[in-house]
């Protein structure tokens, strides 16, 4: 039986690696990644092979070609150990988006501009058709820092946002002034902890910026103050953290 794709602009390349949506969930996420790889027909080959057991439900070449291989109402393997807002079963709740981009290992190469539009006309499609909030179209950075730095710090979240996906504010200005790092400890850190799980990031309360907050920190950077991604919370780190909260409609009384 011949699949049709969910997206109307996506050629369709069946991968093996996918299974049911744990508890029949709806997909209420989008996490994006890039494959990391300079070959990008190799990463693709990678995603149909049922021996990587890994796959995503789209793949995104650099000409703005889409492929789907999964499909959205199954649960595809991108995002493997992860937590987002409580949930842990990542997979089950996103829908996974693969750029063709050589990322980091690659020396971090520019996004061409064919690319980010297809990236875009793909997460609106998806985002209306499953009603996914902006705040949860997602880096895999930020739902496994650390482990992951994907789509990396060159990513344009910003023109996302103009076009109306996602979550974004203008960075706060990197300035002088006091900061937070590793090894300190008291109730701002404690305050920095609790404003970065209230945006739903895996970091403890614990009053210690530990290696977990460090970690955090730099995800959070990644995204949404890219300037500069040194995992020290300064008050440009802090600002911008403290205006995409305000701006979350579960802190403004509306759902």
């Amino acid at each position: 039986m011949k699949l049709v794709p969910d997206f109307s602009g996506a050629r369709v390349e069946p991968s093996p690696n996918h299974g049911e949506r744990v508890g029949g969930v709806a997909p209420d996420m989008i996490i994006l990644h890039y494959t990391g790889m300079a070959d990008h027909g190799q990463a693709l080959s990678w995603l149909k092979n049922i021996e990587s057991e890994v796959s995503s439900h789209y793949f995104v070449w650099p000409d703005g070609r889409v492929v789907q291989l999964v499909p959205e109402a199954r649960r595809a393997w991108h995002a493997g150990k992860s937590f987002w807002d409580g949930e842990t079963d990542i997979n089950s709740r996103s829908i996974g988006i693969e750029i063709a981009n050589a990322g980091h290992p690659g020396g971090l190469p520019p996004f061409p501009d064919a690319q980010i539009e297809a990236v875009i006309a793909l997460c609106r499609d998806c985002a209306e058709r499953w009603s996914i909030r902006p705040e949860r179209v997602l880096a895999h950075s930020d739902v496994a820092p650390r482990r992951k730095v994907d789509p990396g710090e060159m990513f344009p979240w910003d023109r996302l946002f103009a076009a109306g996906i996602g979550h974004w504010v203008e960075p706060g200005p990197i300035r002088s002034g006091r900061f937070f790092q590793r090894g300190e400890s008291g109730q701002p850190v404690e305050a920095l902890q609790g404003m970065l799980a209230l945006y739903g990031y895996n970091v403890p309360l614990s009053g210690t910026f530990c290696d977990q907050t460090e970690g955090v920190v730099e995800a959070f950077q990644r995204h949404f103050r890219p300037a500069r991604v040194d995992g020290i919370a300064d008050m440009s780190t802090i600002d911008t953290l403290h205006r995409l909260l305000t701006e979350l409609p579960r802190f403004q009384g509306t759902n």
